[in-house]
């Protein structure tokens, strides 16, 4: 980034925890599942000077939290204008541990209010996750001023004050919106210790360790529906469905249903995919530590494998859960 300050900024994003899935949930537990090997995997992605003038570290620092909260949660880039708008006004972009009456952190936010514990709301991540959440339910937020986007969240007193600081805000978030971010989470591979990026992963997840040892059934739904245990795909849909996601029920169809996930990008609740893609023809529950759940075939209960082996016909990964984001 071409300076100390940038590179602090740089490190300091490259260590964020992600507990935005817990604060999307809308669920006290900031990682679901495990003391957790979950964070932001960022990198440099174009010029980036990292400073604006004014501005020190610890702001700069706290920005560059803000704006890969908003990456990994899809939120478009104005939203981190109006995110960092916000912040300005009401904190200095500082995680202030005081405030008026009980607001507390960078968005000032009020445990009283509902807005989380005051260990939660002084937590970066957390906080800026619930910015996010209250900016996207906000119907038409897009077509909003900065200032009025921002009021609809933070219901200030001072309605109008966070205009003055959109020049800024814009400046900030070109600083270092250079950052580009994405989930990242190894899982354990465990079913004794699961780790998930978010509550529908852990449910599947969750519920197909539940499973284990129950017969492979050619066709089979599970026990819920009658059956003595499962296929693949069975074994997945029912997973699924207990976290409130329909899939089809084939492992071909739920190939072609998505959302793909690019190589190298797995996370735990993935789900793989064995043959052509014209003819797909197993799936498995992806567990992390490169290993999933899966009903393998005749004669074998449902269990604990390598997603990977020689001579396998891999043919990638979905992602049910992103529909529940």
């Amino acid at each position: 980034m071409g300076s100390k300050l940038g590179a602090a900024v740089a490190a300091v994003v490259l260590a964020l925890p992600l507990l935005v899935g817990a604060g999307v949930a809308g669920i006290g537990s900031a990682l679901f599942g495990g003391s957790g090997t979950s964070s932001l995997n960022c990198t440099p992605d174009g010029t980036t000077t990292g400073t604006v003038p004014g501005m020190t570290a610890e702001q700069m620092i706290n920005a560059a939290t803000i704006v890969a909260v908003g990456k990994q949660m899809g939120v478009p880039e104005p939203g981190w204008v109006v995110a960092i708008a916000a912040a300005l006004q009401e904190s200095k972009l500082r995680n202030l541990h005081y405030g008026d009456r009980d607001s507390l952190g960078l968005f000032q936010q009020r445990p009283s209010m509902g807005w989380g514990s005051p260990q939660q709301i002084t937590t970066p991540t957390y906080a800026a996750t619930k910015f996010f959440e209250h900016l996207t339910a906000t119907p038409n937020w897009q077509t909003m001023s900065v200032n009025d986007a921002a009021q609809t969240v933070q219901g200030s007193g001072f309605p109008h004050a966070y205009a003055q600081h959109e020049d800024k805000a814009r400046a900030v978030v070109a600083a270092v919106s250079g950052v580009r971010c994405q989930p990242t989470m190894a899982g354990t591979g465990d079913c004794n210790n699961i780790q998930a990026p978010n509550p529908a992963a852990m449910t599947a997840i969750n519920y197909a360790c539940g499973q284990r040892g129950l017969p492979y059934v050619w066709g089979g739904n599970g026990p819920l529906n009658g059956d003595a245990g499962f296929d693949c795909s069975g074994l997945t849909k029912a997973a699924y469905d207990a976290a409130g996601i329909s899939l089809p029920r084939t492992a071909h169809t739920q190939y072609n249903a998505g959302p793909r996930v690019p190589d190298g990008s797995l996370l735990p609740g993935d789900l793989v995919f064995y043959g052509p893609p014209s003819k797909i023809r197993h799936v498995g529950l992806y567990l992390g530590n490169g290993k999933m759940l899966n009903a393998p075939t005749f004669g074998q209960p449902v269990q604990i494998d390598n997603y990977r082996y020689p001579g396998d016909d891999y043919a990638g990964a979905t992602r049910p859960a992103e529909h529940h984001r």
